[in-house]
């Protein structure tokens, strides 16, 4: 419960209603449980948001359970549907991810929230941590999820990231003792199909059966892999000023950028494009965008260079490197 309240203390101090996202499994169900606790003894307004994906057909029984839930913890619930749509070739893991981010940045505008509790937990970090190591991610990457995170202007907070999975399941067992409550169980999340669930169900068992409590290990890497990163990004910031970058950061002069180290201008890369929203490219789509304009020096700054990458797209016209949404056909 101290995590949580501490992750609840900006909140107090703001004076603003908080939202808990809840699928209606164990994690979610035994975070609101405990959100809503807390939340009276601090006297936040407390709203329970649950993303529809529609993507199983037991979705609708998933809100149901949430619905009664919010009615046991007498909190305002919000269903969210959404369309998931994968035409970008991202994957459906990827597209539910997006959809379910835009579904509560636009219910936090609507409730006027400005922090939405996840739950997230150190068991969730550690597989994350093993999934971007095998994606081949950097150390960024590696940093895997924040405790404190915003987006769009929402802050989610992650209170329980140091708390392991069986101690979250054996509080829900409890509370499904004593309240006659059965979690809804997301068939994904023993299909192979599915990266995490594959990491899951053939990987985690492996790691648990020859190296118990890893997951702490693992977690306690993302933590030094974070304070690393934050060096680095310290030194893109540094980096990205010294490029004569626009008012709002959207573009920046190539020459200049040439005149950082190779490795320094793929981490300044990296840094502006996540800093204008842009979804982090793969090792080979960033040393295509880098070769193109280490080529356009070569050239010439009349040669111009468009690089579409998911809903982003690069320009550089008359030796100024640019960042903007991609127009919708």
């Amino acid at each position: 419960m101290r995590p949580l309240r501490d992750a609840l203390a900006p909140a107090r101090a703001d004076s603003q209603p908080v939202g808990v996202a809840v699928s209606g499994g164990a994690d979610s169900v035994m975070l609101a449980v405990h959100a809503a606790a807390a939340a009276r003894d601090l006297g936040i307004p407390l709203h329970l948001l649950h993303v529809h994906h529609g993507l199983f057909e037991q979705a609708d029984g998933w809100a149901d359970a949430v619905r009664r839930l919010a009615d046991a913890l007498q909190t305002p619930v919000h269903i969210l549907r959404v369309q998931v749509a994968v035409s970008d070739g991202s994957g459906i893991e990827a597209a539910a991810r997006q959809s379910r981010y835009a579904a509560l940045g636009q219910a936090a505008a609507d409730l006027g929230l400005r922090h939405i509790l996840l739950a997230h937990h150190r068991d969730d970090q550690a597989e994350t941590v093993l999934l971007r190591l095998l994606r081949g991610a950097g150390p960024t990457g590696l940093a895997a999820m924040s405790p404190c995170m915003t987006r769009d202007g929402v802050v989610y907070l992650r209170p329980w990231l140091d708390i392991p999975r069986a101690a979250i399941r054996d509080a829900a067992a409890a509370y499904a003792a004593g309240h006659g409550w059965m979690p809804v169980q997301d068939p994904s999340n023993a299909d192979e199909r599915y990266t995490r669930a594959a990491l899951r169900t053939l990987l985690v068992p492996a790691l648990d059966a020859r190296w118990p409590g890893w997951q702490a290990i693992v977690a306690r890497h993302a933590r030094l892999a974070g304070e690393s990163a934050q060096i680095l990004d310290e030194v893109a910031a540094g980096d990205f000023a010294g490029l004569e970058p626009s008012a709002l950061g959207d573009s920046f002069s190539l020459a200049s950028w040439r005149r950082l180290s190779s490795a320094r201008q793929a981490h300044v890369l990296r840094y502006w494009l996540a800093r204008q929203g842009a979804r982090m490219p793969t090792e080979a789509r960033l040393a295509e965008l880098l070769k193109q304009l280490r080529q356009l020096h070569s050239l010439g700054h009349d040669r111009h260079l468009v690089w579409n990458h998911a809903a982003h797209c690069v320009r550089c016209i008359r030796g100024r490197v640019s960042v903007a949404p991609r127009e919708k056909s």
